[in-house]
């Protein structure tokens, strides 16, 4: 009799087993169906933006105007300061001064280095640009160019004797630092300076 009763007691507790598991078969079927398993949303559709993301700001095309001045004026800046290398070795071979400057004005600094080189002369010292100002730029031509102003300040740019390595003799009253007036043209290989006119002009 108790041998019976112990099996009638576990039929009954395997029968409850089952029915739990089922239920909580169809718990776990219905949240998962919900989409409500973990509590959030499983639609990327709704997924959180990442924290901190932003979008990078887009460039502002450069005015071309704007950019041709400054390149004009880095130009012409180059252009003299290669002017000083190439009088102080007597010649534009070791410089990039034909990088810098074309037509009258590469005629004019070859002539002048010429010049000094049959008067046995030489240059020590440096060129200083100041306050190049664009007046007039006109891009709408087949050349596009830029007319600049410029005070050239040669104060600290000597003539010297290249045997004697002496400072030449200069008049007393000539101007160490003077208007330029220049245009530089856009060519196919860059930026040149075409012409530089010195002006009877102190500054």
């Amino acid at each position: 009799m108790a041998q019976q009763t112990r099996a009638v007691n576990a039929a009954v507790r395997k029968r409850k087993r089952a029915r739990a598991s089922a239920l909580i078969a169809v718990i776990c079927a219905v949240a998962t169906a919900a989409g409500c398993s973990s509590g959030k949303s499983a639609d990327p559709k709704h997924a959180p933006s990442p924290t901190g993301a932003s979008k990078k700001p887009s460039k502002k095309p450069a005015d071309p105007t704007e950019a041709a001045k400054a390149k004009a004026i880095a130009t012409y800046t180059s252009y003299w300061r290669e002017m000083g290398r190439s009088y102080a070795k007597g010649g534009a071979e070791e410089t990039t001064l034909k990088d810098y400057a074309a037509g009258s004005a590469l005629v004019a600094a070859n002539t002048g280095m010429a010049n000094m080189r049959e008067a046995g002369q030489g240059t020590v010292g440096e060129v200083t640009v100041k306050n190049p100002t664009v007046t007039q730029i006109d891009l709408d031509r087949k050349v596009p160019n830029v007319r600049l102003s410029s005070c050239l300040d040669v104060s600290r740019w000597e003539v010297i004797d290249r045997d004697t390595k002496k400072p030449v003799v200069l008049p007393s009253d000539r101007l160490t630092r003077y208007v330029v007036v220049s245009v530089v043209e856009r060519w196919p290989e860059g930026w040149r300076v075409v012409r530089d006119t010195p002006q009877e002009k102190s500054c």
